[in-house]
């Protein structure tokens, strides 16, 4: 979250074209939230719309309350790192076994040449690579599409196919639910420092990568074309055609997706859950790569450039 809000506040510095209609695309989205999302829109941007007092308010989260922000949770990562009683334990040893060492000068000297060696891998890419600003930012000219930061284009795409308050609202933080929830689904017959739990696993969670690049791109192409729940029951309400009905699909389609890999694989628990955390990951991937390349003039699908 903290890396997503230095990229977002940073995204708006530049004031051209691309980053003004980005930042008013994606707080656009915060209006779909029951209740509450017109204020948390007007909060995020300052005032009514996209102006000074946003730039104003994301210069100072950017550089200044943000980075103090990732500090804390850095130190935070290390001492639960510690606590947690350090990294996995090689090569199937017992603890006692092992040779402990001290965090400095091991860890910490290991840590800061990493640190150096991205530093200047991003001063590389400043000094040889541009960064081209596109025109002033203009608010009486729309680009047309008008597309959010690319990091939040997977929502967007969900905008296109579903219904505005499960896009913004319920799928994505049922998924954020589902991201905290999971360092506490434990499982005692966990085997760590293990790639993909098994070898079972690892199949798994290829053929879940695969499932998700070929059945995505299969259910954007239908939904485009008119052969989704929407097209079919042009009548019936949309929040029930783009909501309620396409929502449940997704839901029932996970469970007996999870159902089928149980009964046919007995896949652990484990197993089970990074298989749905791959598929959704890669699912996500490719709605953003749809929203990058394959968007163009009012949101229809477009070949790449």
């Amino acid at each position: 979250f903290g890396v997503m809000a230095a990229n977002y506040t940073g995204y708006l510095l530049p004031w051209d074209q691309l980053s003004y209609w980005a930042i008013t695309v994606s707080t656009n989205m915060l209006k779909y939230v029951p209740l509450i999302g017109e204020m948390l829109q007007r909060f995020i941007r300052g005032g009514e719309e996209v102006d000074a007092a946003t730039l104003t308010s994301f210069y100072t989260f950017h550089t200044a309350v943000i980075p103090v922000f990732l500090i804390a949770v850095m130190f935070f990562h290390f001492w639960r790192v510690r606590k947690a009683g350090g990294v996995v334990v090689p090569d199937g040893r017992s603890e006692k076994e092992v040779k402990r060492l001290p965090v400095y000068p091991h860890l910490v000297a290991r840590e800061f040449v990493v640190a150096l060696v991205l530093l200047a891998i991003v001063l590389l890419l400043a000094v040889f690579f541009n960064a081209p600003l596109q025109e002033k930012a203009n608010p009486a000219f729309s680009p047309n599409p008008a597309k959010a930061p690319w990091y939040f284009l997977g929502i967007q795409e969900l905008l296109v196919h579903f219904h505005p308050l499960f896009a913004v609202v319920i799928i994505p933080w049922l998924i954020v639910l589902g991201l905290f929830v999971l360092p506490y689904l434990d499982d005692s017959s966990r085997q760590t420092g293990v790639w993909f739990f098994s070898e079972q696993g690892r199949a798994l969670v290829k053929f879940s990568a695969i499932l998700a690049l070929v059945t995505i791109p299969v259910l954007v192409v239908l939904d485009e074309y008119g052969w989704s729940v929407a097209g079919l029951l042009p009548r019936w309400p949309l929040a029930i055609t783009r909501g309620v009905a396409p929502f449940l699909i997704m839901v029932v389609f996970l469970w007996g997706y999870i159902r089928g890999l149980k009964k046919k694989f007995q896949a652990s628990r484990t197993e089970l859950i990074q298989a749905v955390f791959v598929f959704l990951l890669v699912s996500l991937l490719v709605l953003t790569v749809v929203g990058v390349w394959f968007r163009g003039e009012g949101m229809t699908l477009v070949l790449p450039f």
